[in-house]
């Protein structure tokens, strides 16, 4: 029988709550005015598709790519205004347009970078009359890290198709597409029909009853503190301000990207001490009772093959589900912003130092530390007080708004019930390590496929 918390601690918990209540709503408001991630990435896709376009089977094309991807892309940098537009951007467009009218409104500013100089000179038509067809293209050999810019710039200047397309290129970006498109599809085709077994298993009543719930002999009082007062106030608020100095003082010197990599895997690492020390306590405070098979949190490692393939079904499965409500959300309140400041940092890095860093992050270290609070720890409590109904979506809301972003809230809620079934129907905590690894790699390939 559990004892009654005392006072102190009762007390503790109800001013970590009411701490956490404000950090959040703080952070949760000004996810408002952090930007998406979506449009770059749909940038992105469609910069890839235009590359791509020359080595796709015409099959493929209304696809992959559809009718017009020049136009697609033409529309969607028309959206940027002209003061938010960066120098690639406005030179993509100006390259795009067809008359000098709208060249001349894109290109008057001042570029930031001056290796664009040349061919904002030979888009407005600035160049002297003695350079030759030949030696305008020679001007743009700076461009050929760019094969997007020094095809469209190549062919607006007058080029020939078999000069300015690189059908290495294009047959490099025809695979990347192919593989970010078609694979996606298909993953969600088959986690459609996995979805729909499931609930005919279901409705048939024919489906294997769940494991009995391990049940973890905490309080609510203790999920309290172990949420609010170690993941919150100590994990994001108090601990941070100690190791950010030093974090500065031993990395501060490393250029970025690696250096902004650096600074995420540290504070992500130290942000997770208070939490899981406090785990720690609580469950070295049940050392008079039976420890069951398993231990207190149910890794239970082996079958490791059974998990592997629990967790693949449980992706699979929950996949389609994430993606109509993002749909849903997005058509019914727009895109609200927020997205998750790591995106950027994969989309936007080129170096595989700080790639790595940013994976050991969000594929090892985010899906164990998140897995042990969330449904190693809080879910079993919170089933056991509220029912298997109500603490899946307790555990679920917990785990979607601690991530601070009112934009990916709907997703991350339904991941965190996937998650959470998962943890109930296995019996075991390691498949949903496995499955939020799952989600967090496929996540970060995915960048990686549309990383310029």
């Amino acid at each position: 029988m559990r004892q009654a918390n005392p006072a102190w601690k009762v007390a503790l918990a109800v001013l970590s709550l009411l701490l956490t209540v404000l950090v959040w709503a703080r952070g949760l408001e000004e996810s408002f005015d952090r930007p998406s991630v979506t449009p770059k990435l749909s940038l992105h896709q469609q910069e890839i598709a235009l590359l791509a376009a020359p080595a796709l089977p015409e099959p493929l094309k209304p696809l992959l790519v559809g009718a017009e991807p020049e136009n697609q892309l033409r529309k969607t940098l028309r959206k940027i205004s002209l003061e938010k537009m960066q120098d690639r951007e406005r030179l993509l467009l100006a390259s795009l347009e067809s008359s000098e009218s709208p060249r001349r409104t894109l290109l008057t500013p001042e570029l930031q970078d001056e290796k664009f100089l040349p061919l904002k000179q030979m888009l407005l038509g600035e160049f002297s009359e003695r350079n030759v067809l030949e030696n305008k293209f020679s001007q743009l050999a700076i461009l050929k890290n760019d094969p997007l810019l020094f095809r469209l710039s190549c062919l607006a200047l007058g080029g020939e198709s078999d000069f300015c397309i690189d059908d290495n290129v294009s047959q490099g970006r025809a695979l990347r597409l192919s593989i970010s498109q078609l694979i996606p599809s298909f993953a969600v085709l088959l986690g459609s029909a996995l979805f729909l077994r499931q609930a005919w298993i279901y409705l048939r009543k024919a489906s294997s009853p769940w494991p009995k719930l391990q049940n973890l002999p905490l309080s609510l009082i203790d999920m309290v503190l172990l949420v609010a007062g170690g993941f919150v106030v100590m994990g994001e608020v108090i601990f941070p301000s100690f190791v950010a100095p030093i974090s500065q003082l031993l990395i501060g010197h490393v250029e970025s990207p690696i250096g902004d990599s650096l600074k995420v895997l540290i504070g992500y690492s130290a942000m997770t001490i208070p939490p899981l020390l406090i785990l720690r306590r609580q469950l070295n405070g049940l050392k008079g009772l039976d420890i069951p098979p398993g231990g207190w949190l149910q890794w239970r490692v082996f079958p490791l093959g059974k998990a592997l393939i629990s967790a693949i079904q449980g992706w699979l499965i929950i996949m389609p589900m994430v993606l109509l409500i993002s749909w849903l959300a997005n058509l019914l309140v727009g895109d609200q912003g927020g997205s998750n400041p790591l995106l950027e940092l994969v989309l936007q890095s080129h170096n595989n130092l700080a790639l790595s860093l940013l994976l050991l992050t969000t594929v090892v270290l985010a899906p164990l530390f998140e897995e042990v609070i969330f449904r190693g720890a809080l879910l079993p409590v919170l089933a056991n007080e509220l029912g298997y109904g109500f603490g899946v979506m307790a555990s679920a809301l917990v785990f979607a708004v601690a991530h601070l972003s009112v934009g990916e809230l709907p997703a991350l809620c339904v991941l965190g019930i996937g998650l959470g079934l998962l943890r109930l129907s296995s019996g075991r905590l390691l498949p949903c390590v496995l499955m939020h690894s799952l989600w967090n790699g496929v996540t970060f390939a995915s960048l990686l496929l549309l990383n310029g």
